[in-house]
């Protein structure tokens, strides 16, 4: 901060035609002060849990049940083609009094329609299992 008390040599004063920026810099920087305190508050008004993206590697268990839906929508046990949903849910039910309940492992072609694997989740809700995953390829890194 500059402060003119006067001309040395005892004449006349010369006027300072500069315009003085410091108010307009504090004002600036108050404004900025409240836009970031202000702005957290307005993107963020509902609080949700995001899934945490993870990567399992999965141990294959001889008492776990692969099923696989192919590019046709036929489902498989294994490797049992089963004629249709009701001998997948009948088949099921047996599994599902074991304990402890062994989980179902769904493997469905990426080509394929996405009404077959809903059938096998809604035959596996019907069925009464409990644990139930898809079996999917990582992406490639590049």
């Amino acid at each position: 901060m500059a402060m003119n008390v006067g001309s040395p040599d005892g004449g006349e004063e010369q006027t300072i035609s500069a315009i003085n920026t410091t108010p307009l810099v504090d004002v600036m920087l108050v404004l900025l002060i409240i836009f970031l305190i202000t702005i957290p508050v307005v993107t963020t008004s509902i609080q949700v849990q995001l899934p945490k993206e993870r990567n399992e590697i999965r141990e294959t268990k001889p008492e776990n049940i692969q099923l696989s839906v192919d590019i046709m929508g036929n489902i498989y046990w294994n490797e049992l083609k089963l004629p249709n949903t009701n001998a997948l849910i009948d088949r099921l039910k047996k599994i599902a009094v074991l304990t402890p309940q062994p989980e179902v492992h769904i493997r469905g072609d990426g080509r394929a329609n996405y009404d077959a694997v809903g059938r096998i989740i809604y035959a596996c809700q019907r069925a009464g299992i409990a644990k139930i995953g898809f079996i999917t390829e990582p992406p490639v890194r590049s």
